[in-house]
This record gives structure tokens, sequence and C-alpha cells, in this order.
């Protein structure tokens, strides 16, 4: 697992800074957000609502890694996420320009997980935060 996440970092190292920057994408900012996007929790079975992330939705055209939209109870925008195969993080594969549709990216988390519906293969989780991270209680719980 040390490897795995040290691959992540090296990930994250790799990002394009200007998938960090720029406005948010208008039709997105509020749940729902426009089609493509569809709930996570009504094409697999996972709660509507899931701690700590927030309520998800992707296109499924994007799957497994997505970017996935999380949205707070107040159905704002909180973050952007990406859930990376492990197996797709190594030398042959480059992850540039990851894109941030909601917008500027206050900081970044990255993360393993060992899978869940959906993406039930061992993955990192790249976590855009468009909010400061004295807010993330926002999605807490």
């Amino acid at each position: 697992m040390k490897k795995a996440l040290s691959l992540a970092s090296a990930l994250l190292a790799s990002v394009s800074l200007t998938a960090f920057a720029g406005s948010a994408d208008k039709s997105i900012v509020k749940s729902p957000p426009a089609s493509p996007y569809q709930q996570v929790s009504k094409l697999v079975p996972l709660p509507d609502f899931l701690p700590g992330m927030g309520q998800l939705f992707v296109d499924p055209a994007t799957l497994p890694a997505g970017p996935f939209l999380a949205y707070d109870h107040d159905k704002k925008l909180v973050s952007t996420i990406y859930m990376v195969p492990l197996k797709d993080i190594n030398p042959d594969n480059s992850f540039d320009n990851l894109s941030a549709p909601g917008g500027n990216v206050d900081h970044v988390d990255v993360y393993y997980n060992a899978g869940h519906p959906g993406v039930g293969e061992p993955h990192a989780h790249i976590v855009m935060w468009h909010i400061p991270a004295d807010k993330e209680s926002r999605v807490a719980k």
C-alpha cells in the first residue's frame, strides 16, 4: 500500500496546475448537475450521501476514473473526485490535465481505497476540494 500511495503522490505531482484554476461550469455548481452526469447511488448500490465525500454524480462514460462531482447537504459543489485504479498508476500511464469542472481548487487530498460498489478494485481517490479545508465538515456526516 505504501508503494501505491507514493505512486499516487507522483501522479498528483504530474497533474498540470492549470487544471486547478479557472471558473466553475455553471451547469454543475448546484445539485443535480446537468446531463450527462447521473447520481451515483442510482447507478450502483451506494447511499445517496457518503460521509466524508457527499452526494456523488458522474458521467457513466467516464467510469471508473470519473470525474465525480461531490455535493454537500445544501446541494453545493464541494469537490471533484477521481478514482484511479492502482493498476493504472504505473510508468506507462500519465494523467495530465485532470479537469476540475467545479473551478478553482483550494487543496487536494490523495488516499487509498480498497474498492467499493462502482469501483471494485483498489484505487486512489484524488479529491480536488473547491472549498477550504476548514469547511470539509459540510460533508462529514
